[in-house]
């Protein structure tokens, strides 16, 4: 690690803490060269796959077009932030555990879509009619109907009003 003040390569850990959640490593460093202090932080540094849209182009993995997606859909909905948080969390796992470099966009929405229907009928639905391009009120009924099938898990969050 070169040293910022110096810029000399030779610089030593003088103290080294793992951070509360242990997610990062906190070193303190001193230059031998012109003797300042200074730190560095270490995380570990995952790179989520390309996603390949339906008409072949390539995107960078986006977080956010997932929470607005995730948002849309729940807009007026009594599901928490955090619910949505460890979803978007859930699927970031399964997608790196894929250990892909590529991943179809369907792919991701289908994921979306599982998620939403553990969480709000209403969202599901609605992300559903955009994603799946719902183009007749029949395939509207086809939706709601699949959600009534009996023996459906159902992993409903229950939400107290307050």
């Amino acid at each position: 690690m070169k040293c910022p003040y110096c810029k000399a390569d030779d610089t030593a850990v003088v103290d080294t803490r793992i951070s509360e959640d242990g997610d990062t490593i906190r070193r303190r460093r001193e230059c031998e060269s012109c003797g300042k202090r200074f730190t560095t932080y270490e995380r570990v540094e995952l790179s989520m796959p390309t996603v390949v849209k339906a008409n072949g182009q390539r995107v960078p993995y986006s977080q956010e077009k997932i929470r607005t997606g995730f948002m849309r859909a729940l807009h007026k909905r009594p599901v928490p932030t955090e619910y949505v948080d460890a979803a978007i969390n859930r699927i970031e796992q399964r997608i790196l555990a894929m250990g892909e470099r590529e991943i179809p966009s369907r792919t991701v929405g289908e994921m979306v879509m599982r998620e939403l229907k553990k969480m709000d009928d209403v969202a599901y639905i609605r992300f559903a009619s955009v994603y799946e391009d719902f183009q007749r009120v029949d395939e509207f009924r086809e939706k709601v109907l699949e959600l009534k099938r009996p023996g459906r898990k159902r992993a409903r969050v229950r939400i107290e009003s307050k």
